[in-house]
């Protein structure tokens, strides 16, 4: 993102010129579980073993608990603010529908996240409801990861690595909240902990490739493999379906009852290498509108 205009105070950074950035969209676009509101619509999270707070006003972005050197190395990629969403929404803006999308979800990104802990989360989001996905994480990192510091009164972990994870017992593992799928956990642990395959190499393949060696773990199926190749793989064309997703492309695109397949095939067909994109808009504005719900 060119023409940033970035000031240093105050332990943190003020960033003028920020564009298609809406704090609100982002987190609560259900890419994230790390992330939470504060009283003032701020949002308090972590991420790479780091703890900031952002809030997002005017074209500025208000970064607290954080210098410029962690924004340059972490949170400039982590934020995708290299990519240019003005471009992305022209060339979705020709369909009627996303433009409505898009104009409501303004501010969403797509954030770059670890492909370990986002391989982790999403494996717990399996039926299960966002903020029982967040205390089952934040347990996990509390259990096991590593104590980053202290912020604003509250200790904050980091999410546990799968050498630590791979040495638990199930048993301890059911600890943290995560029911059936403590299995599935300790399962992908031993086969990154013990580097039977590489996460962090997946980004390399194509989407395709990608997709069926993510579904081989334990517990992964086709929608939580797009949700990991799309969060923390820069696979911009997986498409993710979730129940609200099924709904709003019933609601607007396809018939009632429509199988997962049939609308993976139109979204990409439709959508191309921007299907990722258009899964988010079209996601935040089907939840917070519940479009598609008892109709």
């Amino acid at each position: 993102m060119e023409n940033l205009d970035i000031a240093e105070k105050n332990n943190g950074l003020i960033i003028k010129n920020i564009k298609n950035f809406e704090a609100k969209h982002i987190f609560d676009c259900g890419q994230c579980f790390r992330w939470n509101e504060q009283e003032d619509g701020s949002y308090t999270g972590v991420a790479y073993n780091k703890v900031i707070n952002v809030k997002s006003a005017d074209n500025v972005l208000y970064i607290d608990n954080c210098n410029l050197k962690d924004f340059n190395d972490i949170w400039y990629k982590y934020f995708d603010l290299n990519r240019d969403y003005d471009h992305i929404k022209m060339k979705l803006r020709n369909d009627k529908i996303l433009e409505k999308a898009i104009k409501f979800g303004y501010g969403v990104r797509i954030l770059n996240q670890d492909p370990w802990e986002t391989l982790i989360s999403f494996i717990i989001s399996a039926n299960n409801g966002i903020p029982r996905i967040k205390k089952c994480i934040e347990a996990l990192s509390e259990s096991y990861g590593k104590k980053i510091g202290e912020y604003k009164g509250q200790t904050y972990y980091s999410f546990p690595e799968p050498e630590i994870l791979k040495e638990m017992r199930i048993e301890e593992l059911l600890k943290s909240g995560v029911g059936f799928r403590a299995k599935y956990i300790f399962n992908a642990a031993v086969i990154v902990g013990e580097k039977q395959m590489n996460i962090y190499r997946m980004k390399n393949l194509s989407t395709e490739d990608a997709r069926k060696e993510l579904m081989l773990f334990a517990g992964v199926g086709p929608k939580v493999s797009d949700c990991i190749m799309l969060f923390s793989m820069e696979k911009h064309d997986a498409f993710p379906i979730d129940v609200w997703v099924k709904r709003v492309m019933e609601y607007f695109y396809l018939p009632e009852g429509s199988k997962l397949k049939d609308i993976q095939e139109f979204a990409q067909d439709k959508f191309g290498a921007y299907a990722g994109f258009a899964q988010q808009y079209l996601f935040y504005y089907a939840r917070e509108l519940k479009l598609g719900k008892n109709n």
